[in-house]
């Protein structure tokens, strides 16, 4: 147990009492003159955060495998924005790119084009990643190493590149990888052995790079959404109203997370508010991995 401090006998209580610290002049949860990169941000998870952060005052770069798909969602972005701040100045600027994060060259060129548009980066969100369900002495390998390109190799390729820039920069940063409860427990009852270590791992390059790069000021943190209702997941579960129920019987919340529910979290690590806050994982599962 930590107790606290108890003041000298020749100290007077009020002398003793911590003057209070100086309140910012700017809100330490904005994400003004910030330029955002969100993988995987055409869709689910990716797309939501998206939509909090040009709230939160960031311009945005969307990445995904299909460009049509990020080009469509800027301009729904935007019209929303402003739809919901009718009386805005400033419009944040939202641009769409392609790439297979699985591949170098891909993610170099990536990383170009949005320089080009932007000027700069200042925040990477990698949301890119898929699961599957196999048992695991009939999970071909092929579909395997996919998985881990996508969900390791791509993580790692992306934030190794957006910190090459920042270092350039000389430029603080903040990143955030999307894991997921998997990497902490097993998912029952569904098969997916893979796709837990590859969140396993995607967790600790967080810490680790966290540790390698708070000399540069470059904050990792990692965001572990536990079952969430997203418009893909939906749809499976109504095919399999059984798994909905041996899902929900085992949250304590008693129901699945909406992706909405991301918004705060993310926004909170990108944001200033989070400022000594780097290597660390935020469960947002309901207490799943608590019991």
């Amino acid at each position: 147990m930590v107790h606290a401090a108890t003041p000298p006998e020749d100290v007077t209580r009020d002398s003793y009492i911590q003057t209070p610290v100086e309140t910012p002049r700017h809100d330490p949860f904005t994400l003004n003159n910030r330029v955002v990169v969100i993988t995987g941000g055409a869709r689910g998870l990716g797309l939501v955060m998206g939509q909090g952060v040009i709230h939160a005052g960031a311009d945005l770069a969307i990445v995904d495998l299909n460009y049509e798909e990020a080009e469509a969602q800027t301009h729904q972005l935007v019209a929303g924005f402003k739809k919901q701040n009718p009386s805005a100045t400033r419009i944040p600027k939202v641009t769409a790119h392609r790439a297979d994060v699985s591949d170098p060259a891909s993610v170099e060129a990536c990383i170009a084009e949005i320089l080009s548009q932007h000027g700069k980066i200042d925040s990477l969100v990698t949301s890119a990643g898929f699961t599957e369900n196999f048992d695991a002495v009939d999970y071909p390998i092929d579909r395997i190493r996919k998985l881990w390109g996508v969900n390791v190799d791509g993580t790692y390729m992306f934030a190794t590149g957006v910190a090459k820039h920042l270092m350039e920069r000389n430029s603080a940063g903040s990143m955030v990888f999307i894991g997921s409860m998997s990497g902490s427990i097993v998912n029952v009852p569904q098969p997916q052995t893979p796709y837990n270590a590859s969140k396993a791992a995607v967790r600790h390059l967080a810490a680790s790079l966290a540790v390698e790069w708070a000399h540069a000021n470059i904050r990792v943190n990692c965001i572990s959404p536990g079952y969430m209702l997203t418009a893909l997941t939906e749809k499976i579960l109504n095919e399999k109203p059984d798994l909905k129920q041996a899902w929900v019987s085992r949250i304590p919340q008693g129901r699945m997370g909406v992706p909405q529910e991301l918004m705060g979290p993310v926004t909170f690590l990108l944001s200033d508010a989070s400022s000594y806050v780097t290597g660390a994982d935020i469960r947002v599962d309901g207490g799943y991995t608590v019991v």
